[in-house]
């Protein structure tokens, strides 16, 4: 069985990163979705609550698990038994850090491969950053996020 990790922060988890995960279910026979607790950032959701959004908006692919990780990637992909890291790529922008983590993480070890998906064009100039400032604004993010987490967002933001 080909397994693949999905890291990210998903803070919140947008349609563009679902895209992702349903490009990445076609070609692994698991793909786990890995909240990560990346302490250089400061998440508007705690780790649980990106957890349970994950897991709603994931329920749809059989072959998707959802867990939280802490610590370098390529120790947790060994752990999960990985043979890749999935990782998306938006812009030409996003191609220099992602190449260079990349060959960090082969370096670290060099049986896990990285492959980079790209969303659907109607996704690549969103983010959650973006997403969460529109939202915080009072803008329409119903185009950007599932219906549960755009619940939890409106819930987040006090506009429920």
């Amino acid at each position: 069985m080909k397994t693949a990790v999905y890291p990210g922060t998903f803070d919140p988890i947008t349609l563009g990163h679902l895209d992702i995960v349903e490009r990445a279910s076609k070609l692994f026979d698991k793909i786990v979705v890995s909240v990560s607790t990346n302490p250089q950032k400061n998440p508007m959701f705690s780790l649980e609550e990106r957890i349970h959004m994950v897991q709603l908006s994931t329920k749809a692919f059989s072959n998707v698990e959802v867990h939280s990780f802490e610590g370098l990637l390529v120790n947790y992909a060994e752990k999960t038994r990985a043979v890749a890291v999935i990782r998306g790529l938006r812009a030409v922008s996003d191609f220099e850090y992602e190449f260079q983590m990349a060959l960090m993480n082969r370096k670290l070890n060099c049986k896990l491969e990285t492959v980079f998906l790209m969303p659907s064009e109607k996704y690549t100039y969103i983010n959650s950053t973006i997403v969460k400032e529109v939202g915080r604004l009072g803008g329409d993010v119903s185009h950007f996020l599932s219906e549960e987490v755009l619940f939890e967002l409106n819930k987040k933001l006090n506009l429920l």
